[in-house]
């Protein structure tokens, strides 16, 4: 064969180069999956901070301009519906549109932070609803029973009690909502992103205690209740896979013992409400100055609703794996 015909030799090729390395990203700031949820909880508590501070600026400026100041009225003893609620929903409005910020920078929903909005105040709604009113109901009975608590009459009348009664329901299903949503909506699901379900809960739940600490008449084991429900609220949570069953719970629970039977509610008396009760016996029995919430009976009722919670609803729904799979640069880490 004449070897001057043949194809000349290829070049071999030239070796591949690595790309250079990426920039190093702050373990203390980022984990596998992004900004580490601490870091997003402090951002979402800035962002409320910030909507906070800009509504008292705005709010002083305008007292300014009309030339009135806020009375002083002292420390609050009685509940009033309109009180109850002003303070609620502005709270919870704050807490939305912090949410709603951050659910758009990770690309979630607020269903995914345990509030979705389809349907307003579905099925487990209701259901909540009934169950707290029998909790309530179930408390008192007991206490009943052991000749801590009696009935004495009715408070309200006529057109006043149906008056009362819609506004002290609407009351208190914005305070369900305001305060399930603040302690178990965001901040819920993004500690639970970065150290788990339980343990946020458990550091939720002693917040949720700690806010209650001022109220006039509080005491340890009303505030030890208080954790208890944040607690049993974070059972529903998981299992019903939203926070519409705690709300109705809480709210139902509130409403039953502050306007229905007319006894305290974290050391607070409602005005207008139906029933007129009265108490006596031992703290540990009736709940002294704060109601029956501190009543070792509610302890009870809330470990036995809890049981029949985990036994209706056998499936873990909270919190969903689409919304885990979710986010930009301020997802779970």
């Amino acid at each position: 064969m004449d070897e001057t015909n043949l194809p000349p030799a290829m070049d071999p090729a030239p070796p591949l180069t690595p790309p250079p390395p990426g920039p190093q990203r702050n373990p203390m700031l980022y984990g596998p999956n992004g900004l580490r949820a601490g870091w997003r909880a402090l951002i979402f508590l800035v962002i409320v901070a910030s909507i906070i501070f800009l509504i008292s600026v705005i709010g002083h400026y305008v007292t300014r301009k009309l030339g009135h100041s806020p009375a002083n009225t002292g420390p609050l003893t009685t509940l009033a519906p309109g009180l109850v609620a002003s303070s609620a929903l502005p709270f919870f409005a704050v807490i939305l549109a912090a949410s709603l910020i951050l659910g758009r920078i990770e690309h979630r929903k607020l269903a995914h932070y345990g509030l979705p909005l389809r349907t307003p105040f579905p099925k487990h709604f209701w259901e909540g609803l009934l169950w707290g009113f029998i909790a309530i109901s179930g408390v008192l009975f007991l206490i009943f029973l052991f000749h801590g608590f009696r009935i004495t009459g009715i408070d309200t009348y006529g057109s006043a009690l149906a008056l009362s009664t819609v506004e002290w329901t609407l009351a208190f299903a914005a305070v369900g909502l305001s305060e399930e949503f603040t302690f178990r909506g965001y901040m819920q699901f993004t500690l639970t992103t970065g150290i788990g379900f339980w343990l946020a809960a458990i550091l939720l739940s002693g917040l949720f205690a700690v806010a209650h600490f001022t109220n006039p008449g509080e005491t340890p084991l009303g505030l030890l209740q208080v954790f208890a429900f944040g607690i049993f609220a974070c059972v529903a949570l998981q299992r019903t896979g939203n926070l519409w069953w705690p709300i109705g719970f809480h709210a139902a629970w509130d409403w039953g013992q502050t306007f229905f039977y007319g006894v305290p509610d974290s050391g607070l008396k409602a005005s207008h409400n139906f029933l007129r009760s009265e108490f006596r016996g031992p703290h540990w029995l009736t709940g002294g100055s704060t109601g029956p919430e501190a009543s070792i009976f509610s302890l009870v009722a809330l470990m036995i609703a809890s049981l029949l919670v985990l036994r209706r609803y056998r499936e873990v729904r909270y919190p969903d794996p689409e919304a885990l799979g979710l986010g930009t640069g301020l997802r779970g880490g």
